[in-house]
């Protein structure tokens, strides 16, 4: 029996799954401070868990509502939620994943068992942490210590670290040739944006659109639309700079809310003819979620709601702007159902059927995430 199961089971990577890891993570003890490089202990993975080396992970604007306290979690914690890595050491019973696999860790996991997961219409699987704020894999518990203290997981994914454990519902394989450091946006702006336009939308050739706020997951949904086809996509931000990019993207008007003399829906609205057959709010204010709406097509307008709403915040609206025939829908990570979307988003990006670079403003060496959360708030 012990000859087989070394067979099976090489000696040195048995002990492996068995250490501790030592490694530096971005640590946020509590809210509106900022990180400390931490030396942190990551626990090897238990039954159906995998631990990854993350080589390259983005800043989210998500991650920041954490800071300042718009989206509500337990401290103190480990951030992250958009990264690449390579599989290291995997639990009893994984069979996705083995070491040395290049994969993207998902914030929104596919259980591939509950009710969500087996509906063609919806992606968000009921065994995501997204609005429960619990911190803690799925047995209720964490795999990161610092200084003696539990230290709590974010989205089930913390890739703000050198080493993280994840569920094998939440790891999907990717391209071994892929480019860890562009395919990690992969795991969530683009996918986010682009799916939006695409998934939950369904943008259609000839249509107009309307996107608010030009972040990469605003641009992101730019490109969606372009890859749909639309005829005219306009593009709506205070911050001018952004722009150029925008176009570059495929926008094909760019306006600028405080050079106007009239609210923005009523500007888009004289610009289109009536309002925009799709409009994006990709900001997460509820001021821009009422005026997306309020700027697409009184019949048949399709407004998505992408950017994540501030917590204890309610929306007051005319219910006459739903009772015409606008549509009003919320979209979480694209549409997409990650598990199965991601390994072939990767390959579309490996064929060229879109580009991530102009998506990359900055690349920093990940002890200077205060200074990457500078640039994001000053929007650079």
């Amino acid at each position: 029996l012990c000859g087989e199961l070394k067979m099976q089971v090489p000696f040195p990577f048995s002990l492996l799954c068995l250490q501790v890891i030592k490694c530096k993570a971005a640590v946020l003890w509590e809210a509106n401070k900022p990180f400390s490089i931490e030396e942190v202990e990551v626990a090897p993975p238990k039954e159906h868990e995998v631990r990854i080396k993350i080589m390259a992970t983005g800043i989210c604007r998500s991650d920041d509502h954490v800071i300042n306290g718009t989206v509500v979690m337990p401290f103190p914690i480990i951030l992250g939620h958009e990264a690449a890595g390579v599989v290291e050491s995997v639990g009893q019973g994984v069979t996705s994943v083995k070491p040395g696999d290049k994969v993207i860790p998902l914030f929104i996991p596919q259980c591939g068992e509950c009710k969500n997961c087996l509906n063609t219409k919806g992606n968000l699987c009921s065994k995501t942490d997204l609005g429960t704020s619990a911190g803690l894999m799925p047995d209720g518990t964490t795999r990161f210590t610092c200084k003696g203290k539990p230290i709590h997981h974010f989205l089930g994914t913390s890739t703000f670290t050198e080493y993280t454990v994840v569920h094998e519902t939440a790891v999907a394989k990717i391209d071994s040739a892929a480019p860890l450091e562009k395919v990690c946006l992969i795991g969530c702006g683009f996918s986010t944006g682009y799916g939006a336009a695409l998934q939950t939308a369904k943008v259609e050739p000839g249509s107009t659109c309307a996107v608010f706020g030009l972040g990469g997951v605003g641009l992101s949904v730019v490109m969606g639309c372009k890859a749909a086809g639309a005829s005219r996509i306009i593009a709506v931000d205070i911050n001018k700079d952004k722009f150029a990019k925008a176009k570059e993207l495929g926008a094909t008007d760019c306006i600028n809310p405080k050079d106007c003399s009239k609210p923005i829906h009523e500007v888009l609205m004289e610009m289109t003819g009536g309002g925009v057959d799709y409009s994006f709010e990709v900001i997460g204010r509820t001021d821009t979620m009422i005026a997306a709406l309020a700027c697409s097509q009184y019949n048949y307008g399709v407004s998505v709601i992408v950017g994540v709403p501030p917590a204890a915040q309610n929306i007051t609206f005319d219910p006459m702007l739903l009772f015409t025939g606008r549509n009003w829908k919320g979209s979480v990570f694209g549409g997409w159902k990650s598990k199965d979307a991601v390994p072939k988003l990767v390959a579309d990006f490996m064929k060229k059927k879109f580009v991530l670079d102009p998506l990359i403003t900055h690349t920093l060496p990940w002890t200077k995430i205060n200074e990457g959360f500078d640039l994001l708030r000053t929007g650079k």
